[in-house]
């Protein structure tokens, strides 16, 4: 037992002094692209918030470092001019650093203020009919993912 506290011990020592020896940085330098654009690079930002499928979270400076993958949803950009950016992604992931850097790479985006809600409703109508009509696990997969998508794409548009 004695040889537990002591591992113990030094293990909280080792992460006291990682965290004092990270200076953690009051800036968020801030990437942010898809396969289609880059929306940020290397911008100080003020908080982004995530829908990750861990549940949303929100990014600040000082945020610990972080690996989630995005679910489909909105990203919202809090600007240091007090602008707010929302951006919709399909999937991808989010890296936050110890320099208090964060990465965000999506599969696809788009801002909102672009998505066309009709369209997005049409999108939602086709895909839970190919999931209704899929033949084989490959199909019902794949269309599973594209009705999840839409219905975010949906709510983004409203």
């Amino acid at each position: 037992m004695a040889a537990m506290r002591s591992v113990s011990r030094l293990l909280s020592s080792r992460a006291l002094s990682t965290t004092v020896k990270r200076g953690y940085a009051e800036e968020m330098s801030f990437t942010f692209a898809s396969g289609n654009q880059i929306f940020y690079e290397a911008k100080s930002v003020r908080q982004v918030d995530v829908p990750s499928f861990s549940g949303s979270f929100g990014i600040l400076p000082k945020h610990v470092p972080t690996l989630a993958v995005l679910k489909p949803g909105v990203v919202s950009v809090y600007e240091n001019e007090g602008n707010v950016k929302k951006i919709f992604v399909s999937s991808g992931t989010v890296t936050i650093n110890e320099d208090s850097s964060v990465q965000i790479l999506a599969e696809e985006a788009h801002p909102v203020e672009n998505i066309d809600a009709s369209a997005a409703r049409e999108l939602l109508t086709k895909s839970q009919s190919q999931l209704s009509s899929a033949a084989n696990d490959q199909a019902k997969a794949e269309a599973e993912i594209a009705v999840e998508v839409s219905e975010a794409l949906v709510k983004a548009a409203e």
